[in-house]
């Protein structure tokens, strides 16, 4: 059975491009905010998410916090995908211990190998 990947961007170019990358290989579902993401995995079950840092609403630590209060979500590898380079917000990104922090545009060998070295 295909695993399951979530992407949460807000950016619909960057949906679209990321399930083009991942779609032969996984079954990708896509959500363009946080509060779609939460909602998504509560009734979908996923292996992997890819979430972007910044986007209107609530952000991607946010969504990570909220997922790490649910014991049925909590195990979710979750990857940081992002444009943001700024140091402060990724010392605070990664303060959440996501199990991965890619920067876009991701390059497909680099998301694709970290993806399998998370859900293989």
């Amino acid at each position: 059975m295909q695993k399951r990947i979530l992407v949460v961007d807000d950016d619909s170019m960057n949906l679209m491009r990321t399930k083009m990358i991942l779609g032969k290989d996984y079954a990708v579902l896509l959500a363009d905010s946080g509060v779609k993401a939460l909602k998504k995995l509560k009734i979908e079950k996923v292996d992997l998410v890819l979430l972007d840092i910044e986007m209107p609403e609530m952000n991607g630590p946010a969504v990570l916090e909220e997922l790490r209060k649910d014991p049925y979500l909590a195990t979710i590898p979750v990857v940081f995908l992002t444009g943001i380079n700024d140091v402060e917000k990724i010392k605070n990104a990664l303060a959440l211990k996501p199990q991965g922090y890619l920067l876009k545009p991701v390059e497909k060998e680099a998301l694709i190998a970290k993806i399998r070295e998370l859900i293989q």
